[in-house]
């Protein structure tokens, strides 16, 4: 029985190395040599994101060292931003990041109207992508055009 409450005590020594190291370098690898964007935005988000949980780890520890729970909850925010039954990473990219590096960037060369914007951010990352590079290729108004004969296709369906 000791030894069980000595494992529960140090689980974040021994399971923190593997979640937010080993694993996530793994991964790393692995996006890097496949062809798919997906993933290496999933990777590229978990290390930024490791990267301002040490910073803050780093500037904090003072007050982190009389909070006990802290380990406990690093270890789970990091399961959560690395398995990919969660993509935690890349819902943070999606939901948090991608908004507002947006509107941080609204007029540096982005030439998409306001409706075309709100359009490609419903979108699914994969869609999200390829609508991106058909406007790159095509240029915004050949997208305007798609846009509309969507919508008149969707009218003549509900009628």
């Amino acid at each position: 029985m000791g030894i069980l409450v000595h494992l529960a005590r140090h689980l974040d020594a021994l399971l923190g190395p593997m979640v937010m190291l080993l694993y996530p370098l793994y991964s790393s690898i692995k996006a890097i040599e496949s062809p798919s964007a997906l993933d290496d935005q999933q990777w590229l988000t978990y290390w930024v994101l490791y990267s301002l949980i040490t910073l803050f780890e780093l500037s904090c520890w003072k007050f982190l060292a009389w909070f006990p729970l802290w380990p406990y909850m690093k270890l789970v925010v990091s399961l959560w931003l690395v398995l990919p039954i969660f993509n935690g990473a890349a819902y943070i990219y999606e939901n948090v990041v991608r908004k507002y590096w947006k509107i941080m960037d609204h007029g540096s060369g982005s030439n998409l109207t306001e409706g075309q914007r709100m359009v490609v951010q419903m979108m699914s990352l994969d869609a999200r992508k390829s609508v991106e590079q058909y406007i790159e290729k095509y240029g915004p108004e050949a997208f305007e055009r798609v846009v509309k004969a969507a919508e008149k296709e969707a009218k003549k369906r509900q009628s």
